[in-house]
């Protein structure tokens, strides 16, 4: 299947490694031009020559701390000064830190709002008008399968991608007409350094072994596995593409069947 998006400039945030990574790849694989961004150069120096050897193709990065905005402004003067604009962006940041109403502070709530919401704008706000103007762009967020079934002691997670999720699905029918579609990738439980990070959280809080956490969180998922970051990345791939013209404004999970609602 042709994706249709050989040389088409893709932005991927938080892909020095996980998911974001893998997406990177394969869009870089479909023959787009990827920009990388996370918060480590030494990382996305290693993330770029790696994903170089293995799909032949050049791929450039700039350091980025998406809680940041003057941050998020370099990231963009320095790609409108390069490339003008990007065709392909995907939106994926760090999980904020878990914790309930009462251990959660204000200066958190603050922190995980530049973090999962204002990152979200203003890099929609910056790049969508290059999208408009070509008559063509395809904006991803990654959230999590939080946005529609809340998971316990996950409460800013719970909330603030819940508000990206409603950025996308709000614009989604603003620019349609232009080509330029928002959709929101869902994922589960996904074998990355995140997923054992909270699995820790809980450990520690439930003096449960990290290994019993896994095994139980595994036999809760219908498939009977965590995911991997490929399965993400093939699903956001072809989101990107020109094989997806008529999606805009969805929430997809992947999660192995795990979420119990209907919708």
């Amino acid at each position: 299947m042709d994706l249709g998006i050989e040389g088409k400039v893709a932005l991927v945030t938080g892909s020095s490694q996980g998911m974001g990574k893998a997406i990177a790849q394969e869009l870089s694989r479909e023959g787009a031009r990827v920009i990388l961004s996370s918060r480590s150069p030494l990382k996305l120096e290693k993330a770029q020559k790696e994903i170089e050897k293995e799909t032949g193709k050049k791929c450039a990065f700039f350091p980025c701390d998406l809680s940041n905005r003057e941050d998020i402004e370099n990231l963009v003067n320095y790609i409108i000064r390069e490339v003008q604009g990007v065709d392909i962006l995907v939106i994926n940041s760090g999980g904020p830190p878990p914790g309930d109403i009462f251990s959660i502070s204000e200066e958190d709530w603050y922190k995980a709002f530049n973090l999962l919401l204002m990152s979200a704008i203003r890099l929609t706000k910056a790049f969508l008008p290059h999208m408009e103007a070509k008559n063509w762009g395809r904006i991803v967020y990654l959230t999590s399968t939080s946005i529609k079934e809340p998971i316990e002691n996950l409460l800013l997670s719970n909330v603030l991608r819940s508000g990206v999720n409603a950025l996308s699905k709000s614009l989604s029918r603003d620019y349609a007409h232009r080509n330029v579609l928002f959709n929101v990738v869902c994922p589960g439980s996904i074998a990355t350094h995140r997923t054992i990070q909270l699995l820790e959280d809980r450990a520690a809080r439930s003096g449960q072994s990290l290994e019993t956490l896994k095994q139980e969180a595994e036999e809760a998922i219908p498939m009977k596995r965590y995911g991997n970051a490929e399965e993400v990345a093939s699903l956001v791939t072809f989101l990107c593409s020109n094989q997806a013209t008529y999606l805009t404004g969805t929430a997809i999970q992947v999660d192995g069947g795990a979420i119990h609602f209907v919708l």
